[in-house]
């Protein structure tokens, strides 16, 4: 049989020898001196994927504006919470605050997103015109209702107009912000269309509201489910397009073959 050894230090001990070894009060000494091995250090997790709201803060107005829209324009300036603004945006009540401070300016920067920052857009686009007044008219029309009146932003002059006697400062606002670059814009339309001799001079408040008029039976009827129409599948683009002609036809220039 062959002998038990201990490999100690390059040498082959018997099983005896070994034993005498391992109780030698040196070789005890010894080995309780010996340096202790550290454990090496474990190596760095690994990073867990963000959570959602982790997304980059830039995305996260927009989000805020688009739920805001909704809720203001379903439930009213009064009704909404800014909880529900936040919970519908999927961030919390803090970073809302972060980025509007309070309720009002999270309204004026919605009216801002979705209303009064198109008409830089369309003040340029005004200035480079090619046609006359009665395209321009009929395109006014059709650019309104596909940008504003078929979306949730044309509920947003309903809302102002029921709630500004308890909410005088965003009526003002919404005033100086959407109604008088409004007026201003469809002004130019108007003074443009007298000096290339293709509408009969007339006071230009009361042709502006003529021309915007319409609008805002549109946006009425549109926010109140079409309660006041005569018909369920009335077409709005339709009616538009007719009231544009017939308000060619009643401020359209006699010398252009239009009705005195």
């Amino acid at each position: 049989m062959p002998t038990l050894a201990l490999y100690v230090s390059g040498r082959s001990l018997d099983l005896w020898r070994a034993a005498a070894y391992i109780t030698n009060p040196l070789v005890i000494n010894c080995l309780i001196a010996l340096p202790t091995v550290s454990t090496p250090p474990s190596p760095p997790a690994l990073a867990t994927p963000a959570p959602r709201r982790s997304r980059r803060k830039e995305a996260r107005p927009g989000e805020l504006l688009d739920a805001a829209l909704d809720l203001f324009v379903s439930k009213g300036y009064a009704a909404t919470k800014v909880e529900e603004v936040a919970r519908q945006a999927g961030v919390s009540k803090g970073t809302l605050f972060l980025y509007f401070p309070s309720k009002q300016e999270l309204f004026q920067a919605v009216v801002r997103h979705v209303l009064s920052s198109r008409f830089a857009e369309w003040d340029l686009e005004l200035d480079t015109y090619q046609h006359d007044t009665a395209t321009l008219i009929h395109y006014c029309y059709e650019v309104w209702w596909q940008r504003i009146g078929s979306t949730k932003a044309c509920g947003l002059p309903h809302l102002v107009m029921a709630e500004a006697h308890n909410f005088p400062e965003i009526a003002a606002f919404y005033r100086q912000e959407v109604v008088l670059p409004g007026n201003r814009l469809i002004e130019r339309v108007l003074r443009r269309g007298m000096e290339r001799g293709e509408l009969a001079p007339i006071d230009l408040d009361y042709g502006v509201t003529l021309v915007l008029a319409p609008l805002i039976f549109c946006a009425s009827v549109k926010s109140t489910g079409g309660i006041c129409l005569p018909d369920p599948d009335f077409d709005i683009p339709r009616f538009l397009q007719m009231q544009a002609d017939a308000l060619m036809h009643g401020m359209g220039h006699p010398s252009k073959g239009s009705a005195p």
